[in-house]
């Protein structure tokens, strides 16, 4: 699955789109947490939850809970707000 990382986290990964897989969101996140890792904190809190500041949308679509399944050819684009004066 194509996954869109956000400029912020592309410290993480070093480009702005990476490969992940997994079937749910939760198994997507931990993919990318084995390949690199501490980009899973940024996007979710010590109670698994999502971070207020980070969306997540599956072709297009807003997802709000990690268990929501995904096939192979869907597309994640992260999203994370930025913030400041």
């Amino acid at each position: 699955m194509k996954v869109l990382i956000p400029t912020p986290l592309r410290t993480y990964t070093g480009a702005h789109c990476v490969a992940g897989s997994g079937t749910t969101l939760a198994e997507v996140l931990a993919d990318l947490e084995a390949r690199f890792p501490g980009i899973r904190f940024r996007m979710i809190d010590e109670q698994d939850r999502m971070r207020p500041h980070v969306r997540f949308f599956i072709n297009g679509r807003a997802v709000h809970d990690v268990a929501v399944r995904l096939d192979d050819t869907d597309e994640l684009a992260i999203v994370q707000a930025l913030s400041g004066g």
